[in-house]
């Protein structure tokens, strides 16, 4: 089975996972600072926060910039359930705002228009969360600038994107948002095993966020509030968690990290390897603004609706991994429960029925991606 996601592991980072077996530190060591200043390195923001999964990254996030119950969090649809779900462990209300067809990105049309009915009912959002799908940057000048105008903060959601640019700065700068959250799972750009990270320019939101991620637990006596100062003392100033980076994954990012610009230039390279296959077909290609500025997380292909399924058995069949991405979210039988329509955005809907996603990895060759758009064209007549 060729799978549509696989990580990429060379001895380098082989190595820099055993090294650091070796040392006197497996936790709370010093390769996660090492790692976050290289994220900061590589993305340009000031401040970085790694931790366990970008799962908990978004959570920091929202909590870092005091999302509490009863205020409102709107997103996209198209994303992995997480985008929605840390809204809720802040006991806030969660909203989405739909898609852009071409991009599959946050519509900035539909959100002012979302924004200005929010605005005569006093239910605007405290936070947006734009996603950067399959690695294409959002809109965001246009997001940050609706920001201004509503009142909300932004974190962005780049899962998909480290590496990428937009208006030639790289994504996680953070020029149009409070905070930016990576992810490294496997199949991501580069992996720490599990792992993300949260970057920022504003140093309180920073504070906040490291703290929290250890058990809301400060050593600073700057912090403290007991009055009580010995070399050992510590205190945990409010609820956190226990969301840090291991020394083991910290070790790898950062061996993975030097190999960043080659595994974009590679994901750069088969994408458009797949249009030059695509060219004369009746499939539908993904469109980014900038080829040049998308890290191809993903490619993502549409297929007629009446074909998807029996396109999508026959490749699987011939062993190609294909899979979809995303089920609109509120479609999830939780979200449902919730109130949500099941046709609740009209571009999300016409996306999800067509969408599929092919293999892309730095590990697949020209003679798979040759094979693979051969029986898609071939398994969608």
């Amino acid at each position: 089975m060729i799978s549509y996601g696989r990580q990429d592991i060379d001895p380098s980072d082989l190595e820099a996972v055993r090294e650091t077996l070796r040392s006197d530190f497996l936790t709370q060591g010093p390769k996660v600072p090492e790692f976050e200043s290289l994220l900061c390195n590589t993305t340009q923001a000031r401040h970085g926060v790694a931790v366990n999964s970008a799962t908990s990254a978004l959570h920091l996030a929202c909590l870092a910039l005091g999302l509490n119950a009863g205020d409102r969090l709107w997103t996209t649809p198209i994303s992995f359930v997480a985008s929605a779900n840390c809204a809720l462990y802040c006991r806030s209300k969660v909203d989405f705002v739909d898609i852009d067809s071409a991009t599959q990105n946050m519509c900035p049309v539909a959100l002012e228009a979302k924004l200005k009915t929010a605005a005569t009912l006093n239910a605007l959002p405290k936070i947006v969360i734009p996603v950067h799908f399959a690695g294409q940057a959002c809109d965001m000048e246009r997001i940050h600038q609706l920001s201004l105008q509503y009142g909300f903060k932004i974190i962005e959601d780049a899962s998909h994107a480290l590496g990428g640019t937009y208006k030639n700065a790289p994504i996680g700068s953070c020029i149009y948002s409070s905070i930016t959250v990576f992810s490294f799972h496997a199949i991501k750009m580069i992996t720490t095993g599990e792992g993300g990270a949260a970057m920022t320019n504003d140093p309180s939101l920073w504070k906040r966020m490291e703290i929290l991620r250890s058990h809301g637990i400060s050593k600073d006596f700057n912090d403290f509030q007991s009055g009580n100062f010995s070399p050992w003392s510590y205190e945990q100033i409010e609820l956190g968690f226990n969301y840090r980076m291991s020394e083991l994954g910290a070790a790898l990012g950062i061996s993975q990290l030097k190999r960043l610009p080659e595994f974009v230039k590679t994901r750069r390279s088969l994408a458009q390897l797949y249009h030059e296959q695509f060219v004369s077909s009746d499939i539908e290609v993904p469109t980014p603004e900038r080829c040049d500025q998308s890290v191809w997380h993903l490619y993502v292909i549409r297929v007629p609706k009446s074909k998807r399924l029996k396109t999508f058995n026959q490749l699987r069949d011939k062993g190609i991994g294909v899979n979809v991405h995303y089920i609109p979210i509120y479609k999830q039988p939780f979200y449902q429960k919730a109130g949500f329509r099941a046709d609740y955005c009209v571009n999300a809907e016409q996306y999800y029925a067509r969408c599929m996603t092919l293999p892309l990895h730095t590990q697949l060759s020209k003679f798979d991606v040759d094979k693979i758009a051969n029986e898609v064209i071939n398994a969608a007549r």
